[in-house]
C-alpha cells in the first residue's frame, strides 16, 4: 500500500470540467431547492466575523501591484473554491463554512528563529497595516482569476521572528478543526493538517503576500479567512488557507500534495506553460467568470521578476 497514490478527485482533464451552462443550471437548481438564500448574499459569505472588520477595510491599493487587467467577478471568487477541509465540490464550499470560527484567531511562528512568537490575526493587521494588491491567481487545474487582495507583505511578518542562518525553508499549517470542517471526516486517508512550504528566499520576496481580505472586505471563510498566503507566481495550492502555524526549518518540509503525488505536485510548483502536468497541458488557462475565455499561460504567471530566484 505504500506505493498507492491517493489522488484528489478534482484532478480532471480540461474536457471534463463542468461547462459554464451546466454550472449556471446547477446554481439555479440549488436555489430552487432552498440550499442558498440568493446569490447576492451567499456567494461571498459568510465572511470574517463582524468584530474583525472595523476601520481596516477597504485598504488603499498599492499602485506597484496593479496590473491593467479586469478583475474576476467577486461572486466567482467567493463561489468557486478548492478547500477540501469543507468539501471536494468547489461550488459547495461556501455553504459549509457557517460553523467555522475565525475570530479570535491565533497563529504561532516557531522553528529556527531567534524570536518565536504568537499573534492574533486581527491585531497583526493593525500592527503592520494592510494594503490592496491586484494579483493574477493560477490554479494547477488550468483555470485562473484576477483578484484584488488586501493584506501585508509576508516578509514584514517573518522578519519579526529573526530567522536563523540555518533556516532554509518556511512551512505553513492550515487549521485542523474537525467539528467545524466537515470535509476532514470524508477524507481520513489524507495527511491532515494541510501543509505547504517555501524556500526562505521565496517567502521573503516582495511579491509573497499574506492576504486578510478581498474586494475591499474581510476575507471570506471559503477563501481562507482570516489569513491565507498568496504566492502569485506559483500554482494556487501553494497559497495555503486559514494559517495557524508558521515554522522555519532546515530541511525541505513535507507538504500535503507533494507527499501524496510528488510527480504531479512538485515542491517548487512555479507556473510554467512549457511543463505539462502529467495528465493535462499547462500551456493555456481558462479565466473563470460568466463569460470564460481561454488565454495562453505566461511563465511565472507573468511575474518574471522572480526569475532570479531560480538561476
Amino acid at each position: 500500500m505504500a506505493n498507492v497514490i491517493i489522488r484528489p478527485d478534482w484532478q480532471l482533464p480540461e474536457r471534463e470540467i463542468t461547462a459554464i451552462g451546466e454550472y449556471h443550471n446547477r446554481r439555479s437548481f440549488i436555489k430552487e431547492m432552498g440550499l442558498g438564500v440568493g446569490l447576492g448574499s451567499t456567494i461571498l459569505g459568510p465572511r470574517l466575523e463582524a468584530a474583525a472588520a472595523p476601520k481596516l477595510f477597504p485598504a488603499k491599493r498599492n499602485k506597484d501591484f496593479n496590473p491593467r487587467i479586469n478583475h474576476t467577478d467577486k461572486r466567482w471568487v467567493g463561489g468557486y473554491n478548492n478547500f477540501y477541509e469543507f468539501s471536494t465540490n468547489k461550488e459547495y464550499v461556501r455553504f459549509l463554512v457557517d460553523k467555522f470560527k475565525t475570530d479570535p484567531w491565533r497563529v504561532e511562528v516557531t522553528g529556527l528563529c531567534k524570536k518565536p512568537f504568537k499573534f492574533d490575526a486581527r491585531e497583526m493587521m493593525k500592527k503592520i497595516g494592510i494594503e490592496e494588491r491586484v494579483y493574477r491567481f493560477r490554479c494547477v487545474e488550468a483555470w485562473s482569476m484576477v483578484v484584488p487582495w488586501a493584506g501585508y507583505q509576508l516578509s514584514k511578518l517573518l522578519e519579526q521572528a529573526e530567522p536563523k542562518n540555518e533556516a532554509k525553508y518556511v512551512k505553513f499549517y492550515t487549521a485542523l478543526k474537525p467539528k467545524e470542517m466537515p470535509g476532514l471526516a470524508r477524507l481520513p486517508q489524507y495527511p491532515w493538517p494541510y501543509t505547504e512550504g517555501l524556500r526562505v528566499d521565496e517567502a521573503m520576496h516582495k511579491l509573497s503576500f499574506m492576504a486578510t481580505g478581498a474586494y475591499g472586505e474581510p476575507l471570506p471563510k471559503q477563501n481562507g479567512a482570516p489569513l491565507r498566503l498568496i504566492v502569485p507566481w506559483k500554482y494556487g495550492y501553494k497559497s495555503i488557507k486559514s494559517i495557524v502555524k508558521i515554522e522555519f526549518t532546515r530541511k525541505q518540509p513535507n507538504t500535503l500534495w507533494n507527499s501524496l503525488a510528488p510527480r504531479e505536485y512538485p515542491f517548487e510548483s512555479n507556473v510554467d506553460p512549457a511543463i505539462s502536468h502529467p495528465r493535462w497541458s499547462q500551456a493555456s488557462e481558462r479565466m473563470i467568470g460568466p463569460n470564460p475565455v481561454r488565454v495562453k499561460t505566461i511563465k511565472y504567471n507573468g511575474y518574471g521578476q522572480v526569475a532570479g530566484l531560480y538561476k
